[in-house]
């Protein structure tokens, strides 16, 4: 008599692989909108100051005000509804980021502009937590590398699409329509997650406790080091790439359009060559994404007086960075692997206060000196990185760091 054996169910945490990745993809799908909605300023700078009679640095404010909520929100929110289902928590903040939207679109005072600019950064601030570890829990630790790839590739998605079609759009018909496209889109992703993600109990909870004994971790402090330098660097001059464009090289809104979508296209390709090869040389890869957008900035005041020159150092440009968010994720997680949901606070937190600053200070630059002043910053700051890198194997440090976590 033969017995039949059976397989259990996979539970909501274990989906089957079709399920798993349609909810990766819908998560996917979450932070590219919320990126293009973060990001979405930078190709309308020049129309939203002038619409709102300010100076473009202050501006820029709407790309510092997300970043500095973001980066209080991560710990705090996270923190607070440490126990409360994760698929809960991601649609509450993709509702946030609807209303968000839809607030600017309307706005009409500058000053609501940044209200709403609050909203998005406690979203960017509480998904980008959340989500940032979510890869294996949905496909599995064999996947969660390829996963972890497809999720961060929204990112750089955000320059590709995002941006210039959100320029393009907003020559077209203005830039507040911009954000009503937006924010149409953030209500179909809204859906998209109620559909495609599995209940997601809370893990290991994340206490103080926990994000304190991760600090204590030299491989930490070295991931929270060069995550400040190299987001400081790109940030505070990508943010202004716009007035760079037209003061210096001198291109129209079009030819802008077609240099941002092209800097994204790099940016893609920058996000999977850096997902493939961090994992096997972090330091290498990080210390490479840190020597393109160096060399890309530092060199474009001279050669970016031509288009030419422009479109060749924003491909070297987007290429580098284009790795910058999953090697800077990596190395968090790579630093505290049995706390992934801690180690993705740590690197929310501080990839948004760094942004944060590096727009606001590129905007004092701006308004008391040029965008070439910033860009020639920008590539001293990031030559820093590669030296950290280097120093990171002078001491022969190894990944993860030995530290006790409290219990939960």
């Amino acid at each position: 008599m033969s017995t039949v054996r059976t397989t259990p169910p996979p539970t909501p945490t274990t989906p089957r692989p079709l399920t798993g990745w349609l909810a990766a993809l819908s998560v996917t799908v979450a932070i590219f909108s919320i990126v293009t909605t973060e990001i979405m300023p930078i190709g309308l700078l020049t129309s939203i100051a002038g619409d709102f009679a300010i100076s473009e640095g202050r501006a820029g404010l709407m790309m510092t005000m997300p970043g500095l909520v973001a980066a209080i929100a991560a710990p705090v929110v996270t923190l607070a509804t440490a126990r409360t289902d994760r698929r809960k928590m991601l649609c509450l903040f993709i509702f946030l980021l609807v209303l968000a939207n839809a607030l600017v679109a309307v706005a009409p005072q500058y000053w609501v502009v940044l209200v709403s600019r609050v909203l998005i950064g406690v979203t960017v601030g509480g998904f980008w937590s959340i989500a940032a570890g979510l890869a294996e829990r949905l496909v599995g630790a064999a996947a969660a590398g390829r996963a972890n790839a497809v999720i961060f590739s929204s990112v750089p998605l955000g320059s590709v699409i995002g941006v210039p079609a959100g320029t393009f759009l907003g020559e077209i018909a203005g830039w507040r329509a911009t954000f009503v496209v937006v924010g149409a889109l953030s209500a179909v992703v809204l859906v998209l997650l109620l559909v495609f993600l599995p209940p997601l109990p809370a893990g290991r909870t994340t206490r103080v406790a926990v994000l304190r004994a991760l600090l204590r971790g030299i491989n930490t402090r070295f991931a929270l080091a060069m995550t400040f330098l190299i987001v400081l660097a790109h940030f505070g001059a990508y943010t202004y790439v716009t007035p760079f464009l037209e003061q210096v090289t001198g291109v129209g809104p079009g030819a802008i359009t077609v240099l941002l979508l092209v800097y994204g296209v790099a940016g893609v390709l920058g996000n999977f060559l850096g997902g493939g090869a961090i994992t096997r040389w972090p330091r290498g890869a990080f210390a490479a994404a840190a020597a393109m957008i160096a060399g890309s900035v530092l060199v474009l005041p001279v050669l970016g007086r031509g288009e030419c020159g422009a479109l060749a150092m924003l491909v070297v440009w987007g290429v580098g960075y284009g790795a910058v968010p999953v090697s800077t994720q990596t190395w968090f997680a790579k630093a505290a692997p049995e706390a992934p949901e801690a180690a993705a606070v740590l690197f929310t937190a501080s990839f948004q206060a760094t942004l944060s600053l590096g727009a606001l200070t590129g905007g004092v630059v701006v308004d008391h000196g040029s965008p070439s002043t910033v860009l020639l910053a920008a590539g001293a700051i990031a030559t820093l990185v590669i030296l950290a890198a280097a120093a990171h194997r002078a001491c022969g440090l190894r990944w993860p760091d030995r530290i006790a976590l409290p219990r939960k």
